[in-house]
């Protein structure tokens, strides 16, 4: 289990994350729900290493807080941020062989391979060779998730990545995160289409303030209209 206790980060002189508390189980969705500027991309940084942070990060019994990125990495923990970050000049495959990381001490076989995520996304098979630059949008997206399940990750922490797609492509994304969780991959979610960020998740995590307001069924949030206007609705 990923366990986040008194979580405190920022950037810079600006303190963004005042003590946040949550865990997310092996094979469970969690989405982290709130308004812009309440946190949630800060809280993603800070647990992959790319922000000063203090408090404890911990997974399968070891503390990550104070790792670098790449370690955090090779522990487990997979990122796909919301400007997605890929190479341009490179082809899709070769942005794919850079999520690899043979560095990584294995208990088990990788669930992934670049067979079977050519299989989760057929439309990057047929745009293996070209450029990734020349990709649209969605297919971007595709690729930025296919590159960070080559390392393999137990933790997928997922920022934003329906933004800006064409409906088609958000089903697309929503069924390969569902696959995700059907073989054990945690994912905490960071997701502004809250009807979708309610389908998906087991839990969701409500922030404000940078601090985690409620934490419960996506069902009880669904159902609790004065909660959501309150730390939701602009």
């Amino acid at each position: 289990m990923l366990t986040v206790r008194q979580l405190h980060a920022g950037h810079g002189l600006s303190r963004v994350l005042h003590g946040v508390d949550f865990e997310v189980a092996p094979g469970e969705i969690v989405s982290l729900l709130g308004r812009n500027g309440s946190g949630r991309s800060t809280t993603l940084q800070a647990l992959m290493g790319l922000l000063p942070a203090q408090g404890s990060v911990r997974w399968a019994g070891r503390e990550l807080l104070g790792l670098r990125p790449f370690e955090i990495a090779r522990a487990g923990l997979g990122y796909v941020p919301e400007q997605r970050d890929i190479f341009a000049r490179l082809t899709v495959e070769q942005n794919l062989l850079l999520g690899e990381q043979p560095g990584r001490p294995r208990r088990r076989p990788p669930r992934w391979t670049m067979a079977s995520l050519y299989a989760l996304f057929p439309a990057l098979l047929q745009r293996r060779h070209t450029a990734a630059g020349v990709l649209s949008g969605g297919e971007q997206q595709m690729l930025a998730l296919a590159r960070t399940l080559m390392g393999d990750p137990d933790v997928m922490l997922v920022d934003e990545p329906t933004e800006g797609l064409a409906p088609r492509v958000v089903d697309q994304v929503a069924a390969a995160l569902s696959t995700l969780r059907e073989r054990g991959v945690a994912v905490l979610l960071v997701e502004q289409k809250l009807t979708l960020a309610l389908d998906l998740a087991d839990r969701c995590l409500l922030m404000g303030h940078g601090r985690i307001v409620y934490s419960g069924s996506s069902a009880a949030l669904r159902a609790d209209a004065a909660l959501r206007r309150e730390w939701l609705e602009v």
